[in-house]
């Protein structure tokens, strides 16, 4: 029997696989080798920040301090520092009220100093806010007006791919496409005329957008033809506006540094008939910028030949008694002897020489006589008497330091319509001089006016004085109305109460800079116009699938954003040609 043999191989024999190259696999400790560690945090550890240095420090607070949102808030801070300016007196304007409040409050007054309370808009506190506005207003402004630069000259952004997104949205059927609709897909006449529709919708998607292109530029938008659509874009004088008013801020404050450098602030007390002499010695007080010299004054002076003020006694309520004028009369006289009259109003400066004259206060002049027991005149003339209060209760000094034996002082307290109040207080009832009536106590001793030391005209040195008595050994009170004499007794000689004058005080300033001051105050206020009344949009006008679609994209506050899509919306599906 033979053998069965096995069946040979249909066709060419199977190639062996060759074995492929293979790359070891990474363990996981070689693959955590390869890799950088990360350090491990626990839960109760806090991972620690790195340090940025002095240099990265500084870094980071100048991109802060160059902020608007810190331009903002400095500049609030600014007003708030500005507030104390307003509830104390200032040195610069009334340094002997100032001098008064001082000696009134004793050590908070002194503390009060100290802060420079009194010299608010001097001090070195305000000074470094308004610097440090300065800086942040300049870092603020250059890197912006790059950027508004670069937008003004670039086209307006393309449209975004969903329109229906935007705030506001309108949108409306192809003109061609409404009619196709309307001539139905039944019969192969209508589906014919649906194809010239078809080949006409192109060229009227093409008058759409051309039609919006115009209009909007009409009204004011650049725009750029981006071929499915019309990218419009206006409002660019809102930055402009906005730009334009801080630069006059700056511009503003540093005017106003330039001008406390040249000029110069003076301040002076008139009595009716007095003659002020435009000379350093002439001023109560004065103060001179950094780079002026006072002896470039101008040669003027000024001459109060009348102050006329009048009160408001008709009204009921709180009104009564309110001030309702000040006027004076002024004469001024040139280098040359010219005189000319002006009305001095409060709010309404005369300008001679260069310089302005305000009106800034007014008040009641007791004409004072004292005598000493031989009948000679040791004192005769008006002293100024300080308001206190809106019916004008006023305090004053009198120094007299030719009396003999000894020198005297009186403290009084003028009361220019005399009365009694409910609790039998003598008090004065209304402003003006109906019933004028002058209280004061005596004092005997040494002035200390030869000390060398500084006094203030409106307050009494006491400490080396004694008080006079009556003849009941209680302090001397002197009372009398105009024309009476008072006898001091003991040898002291006589007072006299002549009557009273009416005085004004006057603030006298020059500033050189008020011209481009006034520049920059009306470029403030059409910057802030702009910035507040132009609207910044975007519009978009977008024809595809047989339909218009109208976006509009308000950057800010507008209100009329969605009533601007509306209309647009509205002229492009009323044009001719779409009809």
């Amino acid at each position: 029997m033979a053998d069965a043999k096995a069946p040979e191989p249909q066709g060419p024999a199977p190639r062996a696989a060759e074995p492929r190259a293979t790359e070891p696999r990474r363990t996981d400790s070689t693959a955590a080798e390869k890799e950088p560690r990360k350090p491990s945090v626990t839960k109760n550890e806090k991972p620690v920040p790195a340090d940025i240095g002095v240099i990265g420090m500084l870094r980071w607070a100048w991109r802060q301090l160059t902020t608007m949102r810190v331009a903002l808030i400095l500049l609030l801070v600014l007003a708030l520092a500005a507030i104390p300016g307003s509830l104390f007196p200032q040195r610069v304007q009334d340094p002997s009220r100032v001098n008064s409040f001082i000696e009134d409050n004793g050590t908070l007054g002194q503390v009060l100093d100290t802060l420079q309370l009194f010299d608010v808009y001097s001090s070195f506190w305000f000074s470094a806010v308004y610097i440090l506005l300065m800086v942040s207003l300049v870092g603020c402004v250059l890197p912006r007006t790059k950027q508004h630069w670069k937008a003004m000259r670039a086209a307006p952004p393309r449209a975004p791919r969903r329109l229906s997104r935007m705030p506001a949205h309108e949108s409306f059927p192809l003109a061609e496409a409404k009619a196709a609709s309307r001539t139905g897909a039944t019969s192969e006449a209508a589906a014919g005329k649906a194809r010239d529709v078809g080949q006409a919708r192109g060229a009227s998607a093409e008058a759409v957008l051309t039609d919006a292109q115009a209009r909007l530029k009409k009204l004011g938008y650049r725009t750029v033809h981006r071929g499915d659509h019309i990218a419009a874009e206006r409002g660019y004088l809102r930055e402009t506006g906005n730009l334009l008013f801080h630069v006059a801020l700056l511009g503003t404050v540093v005017t106003m540094a330039i001008g406390s450098f040249f000029g110069y602030s003076g301040q002076r007390v008139l009595v009716e008939g007095d003659t002020f002499t435009n000379s350093l010695v002439s001023y109560d007080s004065f103060e001179t910028g950094r780079f002026f010299d006072a002896d470039d004054l101008d040669d003027f002076r000024l001459r109060l030949d009348d102050f006329r003020t009048q009160f408001d006694d008709l009204a009921a309520g709180n009104q009564y008694g309110q001030p309702r004028m000040f006027e004076a009369d002024m004469t001024t006289i040139d280098s040359e002897g010219n005189e000319t009259s002006h009305l001095l109003e409060v709010n309404k400066p005369i300008r001679v020489g260069g310089a302005g004259v305000y009106l800034t206060g007014n008040g009641y002049a007791p004409v004072i006589t004292t005598k000493d027991a031989n009948g000679k005149v040791t004192f005769s003339g008006p002293v100024v008497f300080l308001p206190q209060d809106g019916n004008y209760t006023s305090r004053g000094v009198v120094k007299v330091p030719d009396a003999q034996p000894e020198q005297l002082g009186f403290v009084g307290v003028l009361l220019p319509t005399a009365g009694y109040n409910a609790e039998g207080e003598l008090v004065s009832q209304f402003a003006e001089l109906r019933n004028p009536y002058l209280v004061m106590s005596a004092w005997a001793g040494d002035l200390g006016l030869d000390d060398g030391i500084a006094q203030s005209v409106y307050e009494l040195e006491a400490e080396n004085m004694t008080a006079l008595t009556d003849a009941n050994g209680e302090p001397l009170t002197v009372e009398f109305a105009p024309g009476e004499t008072f006898e001091l007794g003991n040898g002291m000689g006589s007072v006299t109460f002549e009557g009273v004058e009416r005085f004004i005080a006057v603030d006298i300033r020059h500033d050189p800079t008020q011209g481009l001051m006034l520049v920059f105050s009306i470029l403030l206020l059409a910057g802030l116009g702009l910035s507040l009344f132009v609207p910044r949009r975007r519009v978009w006008v977008r024809v595809s699938d047989d339909a218009v679609e109208v976006a509009a994209l308000a950057r800010g506050e507008d209100p009329r954003v969605e009533e601007a899509a509306r209309d647009l919306a509205v002229e492009l599906q009323d044009r001719p040609a779409a009809r």
